[in-house]
């Protein structure tokens, strides 16, 4: 998945079975990083203790992130780059959690030559050969070929607030210090 250039295949050039797929290992950074690109802060993903007593008994990452892998794929290499993504229905078999390695896989189930429509099998399986998602995504494939450069991503580092935590920490084992505060905006401030 990391060839310096994105390869499609047109339409014309795909069969029935031809399937393409990724590996992945669940990271709790990725389920941070979706929490945060998502707005999804749903505490199953994000609080162990939470979690520790919901249906699981421990922390799951966001179901779309296995929907994203299929994204992926349908995006860069099967079809690729030109894909227009219709539709897709998801079915989430089983949990993911951190730790787990994560295989997803596109096959090609049916062509439909008048719209360029194609029909893929969608499948997330874990590292025990579970489904942990199943579906059907239905796209529009490139009619042209097309070989273009994969755009790198920039690395994302994430702060919790660490870094203000240990300033407060440092400044806790500090003499007090006397401040005057020269014009209060309100009760609150002061």
């Amino acid at each position: 998945m990391n060839a310096p250039l994105l390869l499609n295949r047109t339409f014309d050039e795909l069969n029935v079975g031809d399937s393409a797929s990724l590996t992945r290992v669940v990271r709790n950074e990725d389920i941070e990083l979706f929490a945060a690109v998502s707005g999804d802060v749903n505490p199953a993903h994000l609080d162990k203790a939470y979690a520790a007593t919901d249906i699981f008994g421990h922390v799951v990452i966001h179901g779309m992130w296995t929907g994203g892998l299929i994204s992926t794929l349908l995006g860069t290499e099967l079809p690729g780059p030109g894909t227009i993504y219709l539709s897709q229905d998801l079915h989430f078999r089983k949990p993911v959690a951190p730790g787990d390695t994560i295989t997803a896989t596109v096959t090609v189930l049916e062509k439909k030559p008048e719209k360029r429509i194609v029909l893929l099998d969608t499948r997330c399986v874990n590292q025990t050969g579970v489904d942990v998602l199943t579906g059907t995504a239905t796209v529009i494939a490139p009619s042209e070929k097309l070989a273009l450069p994969r755009i790198a991503v920039p690395e994302v580092l994430l702060r919790g607030g660490e870094r203000y935590s240990e300033f407060v920490q440092r400044a806790r084992s500090l003499p007090p210090m006397r401040v005057g505060v020269v014009h209060p905006c309100s009760v609150e401030a002061l």
